[in-house]
């Protein structure tokens, strides 16, 4: 009998001999004990403040359980508990945190929405005056994430179609690699740097002065490695098989790429495209850099500074007045809700364009 089998034989016969399971009210009785426990250390020792005390009841907890459960159950049954609770307890590490700025954003950002909010400007406001509104900012973003939206997809996904379904082959492999580095190194430029390149190169060289143009061109900047590395993963997932049928059935390269290949990987190219777009949506540095800030209108992007929600955001935020930052909050919960649209847009977008299951 091999070692495996011999322990897996000895925790059997353990299981059979013990034959007990924890009560349903196990776990909420370890919990509630865990709580008093903490609670009562952080009055008596240095241990205090909300995440101090809730790590030592986590702690507590899992000690507690696992012990209980070693006594009643047996260490197999154990074991098993414990790597539940761990998994349970990254789950929540993960979404609490995501819970409570999402709850916080929509607590104090639904206080500034109004009619008058979504539908004025800054112009003619000053900072500790409560009125004015987002709408120019709301109109320069769309304007300027429109515009690299344009410009950043399809050039990120024929870079992707590129690299997976050309760059293997002689004679493609050395401009591949260096096109694959030129995109590793560009995922990682900062976004300051992006802005200060379009900058130097568009508003000061080539004088096309400070405008929705020059930000639209550092966001295509910042969104161009993140669309050509999702889309390249998303390509590669698709399955050689259904290439080979359709070169099989005497169809073209350029049309398999057309009709199988990019269809089959349309979900999760979305993703990484709406990925993009989220950052691009939220970048406040570049903007700062190349178009700056307006408390007027100005649907023109290829015409004098223009507002965005970010720059709007660092700019009520800066103000530091009761009034701004309910601004502020504002701002951002609208942020949050034109990303969502896209999102949800081009989602059932790929739904309807993508191949049917």
């Amino acid at each position: 009998m091999s070692r495996v089998e011999t322990y897996a034989t000895a925790a059997l016969v353990e299981d059979a001999l013990r034959g007990q399971r924890l009560p349903g009210w196990a776990a909420p009785a370890a919990a509630g004990l865990a709580v008093m426990t903490a609670l009562l250390l952080a009055v008596a020792t240095p241990v205090d403040g909300v995440a101090g005390t809730a790590v030592v009841a986590v702690l507590l907890f899992v000690g507690l359980q696992t012990a209980w459960s070693v006594r009643v159950e047996g260490r197999r049954h154990a074991v098993d508990r414990l790597a539940t609770t761990a998994v349970h307890a990254a789950f929540l590490a993960a979404v609490l945190p995501l819970l409570s700025v999402l709850v916080t954003l929509i607590a104090k950002g639904i206080r500034a929405m109004s009619g008058e909010f979504l539908t004025t400007s800054m112009r003619g406001v000053s900072p500790t005056s409560a009125g004015g509104g987002l709408y120019h900012a709301l109109i320069g973003t769309l304007e300027q994430v429109g515009i690299a939206v344009l410009l950043a997809i399809p050039l990120g996904v024929l870079a992707a179609i590129y690299l997976v379904e050309y760059g293997q082959h002689a004679g493609h492999r050395g401009f591949a690699r260096a096109v694959g580095f030129v995109v590793d190194v560009m995922t990682g430029v900062p976004s300051v740097v992006v802005g200060l390149f379009v900058y130097t190169a568009l508003v000061l060289t080539l004088g096309l002065g400070r405008s929705g143009l020059a930000a639209s061109v550092a966001l295509t900047i910042l969104m161009l490695p993140m669309v050509v590395r999702s889309c390249e993963e998303m390509l590669r997932v698709v399955p050689d098989e259904l290439r080979e049928a359709s070169y099989a059935l005497g169809v073209p390269r350029w049309r398999t790429i057309v009709r199988v290949v990019v269809p089959t990987a349309m979900g999760g190219i979305v993703t990484g495209a709406m990925l993009a777009v989220a950052r691009a949506a939220g970048e406040t540095a570049p903007l700062l850099l190349t178009t700056f800030l307006s408390k007027s209108v100005n649907a023109d992007p290829t015409n004098g500074p223009q507002a965005a929600l970010p720059t709007f955001l660092w700019d009520q935020i800066a103000s530091s007045t009761p009034a701004s930052v309910d601004r502020a909050w504002g701002a951002a919960l609208v942020l949050v809700l034109v990303v969502t649209a896209l999102y949800l847009t081009a989602r059932i977008l790929a739904r309807t364009t993508g191949v049917k299951r």
